[in-house]
Formats: C-alpha cells, sequence, structure tokens
C-alpha cells in the first residue's frame, strides 16, 4: 500500500475543505513529499486552463507520482453534477468529466474518482438511475480509451441519494458493465453507513473493484483522532494484497499541514513503516 495526500491545484477558486497543505503548488509538493507521502490526488476544477505538463514535471521532480485525479471541487465551486435539473449544467459537468479523465492521463494518474460530482437523483428515481448508468457507460468507455480507470465513491445518505454502500456501488458497477469501473472507498463513509469495518474492502477487493481508499476518521479528521477501526482496515486491505494508495481527503483542521502531518505520521506507524 501506499499512501497520498488530497491537495488543490492553482485554478480552483475557493478553498475545498478536505484538500490538505497550504502554499503554493510546488510548496505543497514538497511538504507532500518531506512528510513521507508517495503521491498527491489532485483536486482540480478546469483542468483546460492547467498546464498538465507543468503539473506532471512538478510532481515528479518531488519525487511523488499523481495517485488520482478527485473531481469533487468541480461541483463543489460550480454547482455541475452528472444528474443536474438544469440540461446545460448537465451536459457541461460530462464534458468536464471527459477533461479529467484527459488530465488523468497526461500527469499520469490511473484514477478519476466520482463522487459528489455524480450528483442526486430526481423524482422520478428510476429514470435517473437509468441516466446515470448511461452516462458513466460513456464516460468509462472514454476513460478505457486513455488507459485511465473510473472510481465511482460511496457517498453517505446525508451527501448522496444513490450509491451510499459499497453494496449499492457494486450493483452499479454491474449495471454499468465496464471493467473501468471501479470504486474509490472513503473510511469516513464507510463510518457512516456500513455495518462493518472491514467487510465493504473485503467486498471490494473481492471483485477486483477496489481501485482507490480515502482515509478519515468518523469526525473527517485525521486517522487516530476518532473511533474508526483503522489497524482493522488496514491489517484487512495488506492480508486482501491492496497495492493501491490511502489518499487522506479529510478536513483541513486545525490546518491543511497539520492534518496532513497527523494522518501521515498515524498511518505510517499503523503500517510499522517509516517515511522515506
Amino acid at each position: 500500500m501506499k499512501l497520498s495526500v488530497a491537495i488543490q491545484t492553482p485554478e480552483v477558486p475557493r478553498i475545498v475543505p478536505v484538500a490538505l497543505l497550504c502554499g503554493t503548488f510546488e510548496e505543497k509538493l514538497a511538504k507532500a513529499a518531506a512528510l513521507g507521502y508517495d503521491g498527491v490526488e489532485l483536486m482540480t476544477t478546469d483542468p483546460t486552463v492547467l498546464d498538465a505538463r507543468h503539473v506532471r514535471d512538478a510532481v515528479r521532480e518531488a519525487g511523488l507520482v499523481v495517485s488520482a485525479i478527485g473531481s469533487g471541487a468541480v461541483a463543489l465551486t460550480s454547482g455541475l453534477t452528472l444528474l443536474n435539473d438544469n440540461p446545460e449544467k448537465a451536459a457541461r459537468a460530462q464534458a468536464r468529466l471527459v477533461e479529467l479523465i484527459n488530465f488523468a492521463d497526461s500527469v499520469a494518474a490511473p484514477i478519476v474518482t466520482v463522487g459528489s460530482l455524480r450528483g442526486r437523483l430526481g423524482c422520478q428515481r428510476a429514470s435517473s438511475y437509468g441516466d446515470l448508468v448511461q452516462i458513466m457507460q460513456r464516460m468509462a468507455e472514454a476513460a478505457a480509451r486513455c488507459n485511465v480507470r473510473l472510481a465511482i465513491e460511496p457517498l453517505n445518505r446525508y451527501e448522496s441519494n444513490v450509491i451510499n454502500t459499497v453494496e449499492q456501488g457494486m450493483a452499479f458497477i454491474h449495471d454499468v458493465g465496464h471493467p473501468a469501473l471501479g470504486l474509490v472507498v472513503d473510511t469516513y463513509h464507510v463510518n457512516i453507513e456500513e455495518c462493518s469495518w472491514t467487510s465493504p474492502f473485503r467486498q471490494a477487493m473481492a471483485a477486483g473493484r477496489l481501485f482507490h481508499v480515502h482515509v478519515g476518521d468518523n469526525n473527517r479528521l485525521s486517522p487516530g483522532s476518532g473511533l474508526i477501526d483503522f489497524a482493522s482496515i488496514l491489517r484487512t486491505l495488506k492480508e486482501l494484497g491492496y497495492q493501491g494508495y490511502l489518499s487522506a481527503e479529510l478536513l483541513a483542521l486545525p490546518d491543511g499541514d497539520t492534518a496532513a502531518q497527523r494522518t501521515a505520521a498515524y498511518i505510517h506507524q499503523s503500517m510499522a513503516c517509516r517515511p522515506r
């Protein structure tokens, strides 16, 4: 397993609450490397205004990789969602997801996450769900052409009314029917929606669809600050042979640097390893 930290890219117009580290983009990369992170999850809102080559080179020069491209900032800052009552916004959200996929390809990121970007089911729940299936079929095909995978994130019931649990996520993946679609499982949402700390990870791993993991405690602070049994989760992931990233996506409290430092220290200690 490898460790990454979510940071926002320079064009994002407002602070993303779950993006960590402070300073310029290059300063964030230097801090991540110094703390022993292996990669960064980039939260971007408009990759078309970014110099992808510069981003890729800066990450490499810091001794890191891009673990994933996070799409959550798109919905947060612009209100664009795949399921949107406004057809123009829905179309723009689909176009933006394609841009995120292309950006991932340009910076050698293996994953694009889809959490709040999917939006919410409307009054006609069955037709809205069917629309989302069709959209994700097209998006998964676009991702596969770029050798990128999509990871849909089960979100708690207060943030989404579609795909709240890993079981529901697996059913959705079955309905989409494309190998480029998998799951990102977030321990914070597991705490709210699941009945076991470890069964959701076992289920996703057994199906070969655990593409990415977000870590944050039940209070959405750094691991070890709350009640989640991370020792059991990490032990289970190791036993199952999970080779992907544990990505720190949590509240930047008391500040982004401290939250990132505490997360790295806790996970490194829990995994019985030391920062580079």
